[in-house]
């Protein structure tokens, strides 16, 4: 099928790619020259694992090609992917300024034949509506027909009159440092959406990924596909983000009583994670989440509540305790060095999460303004923001090239990001280099009597 993938951030570059990969035409559009003209050298403009190699292969088949030329990609898709950014504004709504530019630019171009547009951005619930309406305008800036000798016409008729088009809601359920393998090994599709032509072209779209043609498994059944009203699917992706929040934020919250009562919760998690019921996964306890989806989607769940005349008191709580939580680290701190002014901390790890280079909201940050505000001299390792120069607007703290060269000098190291290779330094020679050999595990990540035998105090969370 032909597509055309409007934005090519973490969704949109990997939803692109890996349609490419998987024999679609696809047209990628940015309306960032700079960024199109790496993307065409078959170069990924963000870190994400996997993602640069089916690039390359989509761009030597002939499968995939980047532009910024709107009007050439609404002409060559069938279906028409936005995939544009959402940010949070200080209200806590979403900002939807480049989904409605988007809109308009995809209605001030489309012709006589039918297309699906699918609202592939997170989108405030409702939108699939308001995005139809965006397009009619646009359709009605490009012919000028909005005023008749007979009246401004309906916007039925005009998308009668000028073009066929239904929209569709498909959120995106990829993480960050995994999503390319997300979208070809999905736990479910989800379509909104009241048009049966349009439903039926995008489970076409997605007939070999349905199948497990390129899944990691190709044994495994079918994945499912959940077919609803344009409102549900956007509520699915809200909901789904806040459930996992919640959960993060709840057992953040046993860690605390933990840490009071002597348990120890790696071991609860363990224990209630194997409860079928409630499974294993999100109970990992540490300093918070952070990111671009959990903190914008609960906030945007949030405010619509509160538009409705709503008050969500869980989910304001899973927002206080995760706030809370981020200053865990500087507790931590202050309980093992006391004083932290004129005292030199190190931070393993910046980015929110492993396996991305995506700073937004992470973690870290919090702490470094803490530690800078109380006086502490702030020294940080990361494999990619280290590697590749990326400062995302650092300020106060000092980038080091690797571990020893973070470990010398300092009075304690913070894990905040849990990067796998972070398994396997040489803790017993970073220990030697420091002035206090102190780590204070952010994530519960380090087995603690290694750390101890490499000569470290070890300060874990709830443990």
């Amino acid at each position: 099928m032909r597509v055309c993938v409007i934005g090519t951030g973490y969704v949109g570059l990997v939803t692109g790619a890996c349609l490419a990969h998987i024999g679609h035409d696809v047209v990628c559009i940015d309306n960032n020259e700079e960024k199109v003209k790496i993307m065409k050298s078959g170069q990924s403009p963000i870190f994400e694992p996997g993602l640069s190699d089916i690039m390359q292969s989509a761009i030597n088949t002939g499968k995939i090609e980047f532009s910024t030329d709107l009007a050439a990609g609404v002409a060559h898709g069938e279906i028409l992917f936005i995939a544009v950014g959402t940010p949070p504004l200080p209200t806590g709504e979403s900002d939807t300024r480049y989904v409605e530019a988007v809109a308009r630019g995809i209605g001030a171009h489309l012709d006589g034949g039918y297309k699906v547009i699918v609202n592939k951005s997170t989108v405030p619930i409702g939108s699939g509506d308001w995005v139809r309406m965006i397009v009619l305008d646009g359709i009605a800036e490009r012919q000028n027909t909005l005023i008749t000798a007979g009246g401004a016409p309906s916007y039925d008729n005009l998308a009668e009159t000028t073009a066929k088009f239904d929209v569709v809601s498909n959120p995106e359920f990829l993480r960050e440092g995994s999503a390319v393998s997300d979208t070809f090994n999905p736990d479910r599709i989800v379509l909104g959406g009241n048009s049966p032509r349009a439903i039926a072209m995008m489970q076409e779209l997605y007939a070999p990924i349905v199948e497990r043609k390129f899944a990691a498994d190709p044994s495994l059944p079918p994945v499912p596909v959940l077919v609803t009203d344009l409102s549900s699917a956007e509520m699915i992706k809200y909901a789904a983000n806040a459930f996992l929040a919640t959960k993060i934020s709840f057992i953040n919250e046993v860690a605390n009583i933990c840490d009071r009562v002597g348990a120890d919760v790696t071991q609860v998690a363990k224990g209630i994670g194997l409860d079928s019921r409630i499974g294993n996964k999100f109970l990992n306890a540490g300093i918070g989440w952070g990111g671009s989806c959990f903190p914008k989607d609960v906030s945007a769940l949030i405010h619509t509540a509160d538009d409705y005349g709503y008050e969500t008191q869980l989910l304001k709580a899973a927002v206080s305790v995760n706030e809370r939580q981020r200053l865990l680290a500087i507790e931590k701190l202050q309980q093992t060095l006391k004083i932290l002014k004129g005292k030199t901390v190190g931070l393993l790890g910046l980015t929110f999460k492993p396996d991305t280079d995506d700073m937004r909201d992470a973690p870290a940050l919090n702490v470094i303004e803490q530690l800078n505000r109380l006086g502490a001299r702030v020294k940080a390792y990361d494999p990619i923001v280290s590697q590749t120069g990326m400062r995302h607007g650092l300020s106060g703290v000092l980038v080091e090239t690797d571990a020893e060269r973070l470990a010398d000098g300092c009075d304690a190291l913070v894990l905040v990001t849990e990067w796998q290779q972070f398994k396997n330094l040489e803790y017993a020679k970073m220990a030697q280099l420091m002035s206090h050999p102190v780590m204070i595990d952010g994530r519960n990540f380090l087995d603690p009597e290694t750390m101890i035998r490499a000569g470290f105090q070890y300060v874990g969370i709830g443990r």
